[in-house]
């Protein structure tokens, strides 16, 4: 499997005195030195700090060592495959933000990727941006402190966990409590594809796993409460035959963000 980088991937020069700081600690996972030497210059030159494995039983030992914040993970590998290592590593590292690569793009391999506890799933080739966006998402999530307490903003919308409180657009939105739950869930993951199954599980519980229909409601309803179009939703967004996602907060326009600081609630 070869990964052909456009050119817009050629590293970006830092500008002179800039900070030091690592963007964040990567690990790639790939049977192929070519890919991993490509995607290690690439995310090198754009402030990553990277680590190479070139198989799944290297990448377990090196994390059980190294504190890595992120993993980009090949899905075939001889040996110990990607899948495999993904549960594996979920196991040991449950923060750990773990991106599966592959030049498969059947859905039934996404799934089994987001089911073994990827958070997203990249196919080959792919432009250098869209892989460090997603990288920053994940890591959005991994660093993500989860207090029950803390404040999540995306857009127009502010959900208070501890009030169990949403407002949109400065006017409080009245959720049923499993709307809410599944509201919060969506907003703690954003610009994550999370599948039908893990939303039941982790909003409803395991005897819901196999009631999409059920979801699929309550996302009707939720979209209908936060008036976003289901053809065209900019909140609840929709992965073909996977699941859903929220709305990634990075790619909101700055001037319809809102600060936490200025809302009474």
């Amino acid at each position: 499997m070869t990964v052909m980088l456009p050119s817009e991937a050629v590293p970006e020069e830092q500008p002179e005195g800039a900070a030091s700081a690592s963007a964040g600690k990567v690990l790639i996972v790939d049977d192929e030195a070519s890919v991993r030497r490509a995607l290690h210059a690439t995310l090198f030159g754009m402030g990553f700090d990277i680590g190479e494995a070139f198989n799944g039983e290297e990448a377990i030992a090196l994390c059980r060592v190294t504190k890595y914040e992120a993993v980009l993970l090949d899905i075939h590998m001889p040996g110990k495959g990607g899948i495999e290592t993904c549960v594996e590593l979920r196991k040991m590292l449950p923060r750990l933000a773990v991106l599966m690569l592959s030049v498969n793009d059947d859905q039934e391999w996404k799934i089994q990727a987001l089911e073994a506890g990827a958070d997203d799933y990249i196919t080959k080739p792919f432009h250098i941006r869209e892989l460090t966006a997603r990288i920053r998402a994940t890591l959005r999530r991994a660093r993500a402190t989860g207090e029950s307490d803390e404040v999540i903003v995306i857009g127009d919308i502010l959900l208070h966990p501890a009030r169990r409180l949403v407002q949109k657009g400065g006017f409080k939105l009245h959720l049923t409590p499993k709307e809410f739950d599944l509201l919060h869930y969506l907003m703690a993951h954003p610009g994550l594809p999370l599948i039908h199954a893990k939303l039941l599980h982790s909003v409803w519980g395991a005897p819901y796993v196999g009631q999409v229909e059920y979801l699929r409601s309550f996302v009707r309803q939720l979209r209908k409460k936060l008036g976003d179009d289901a053809a065209n939703p900019r909140y609840i967004l929709t992965d073909a035959h996977i699941g859903y996602r929220f709305a990634d907060p990075a790619e909101w326009p700055k001037e319809e963000q809102v600060s936490p600081e200025s809302v009474r609630w």
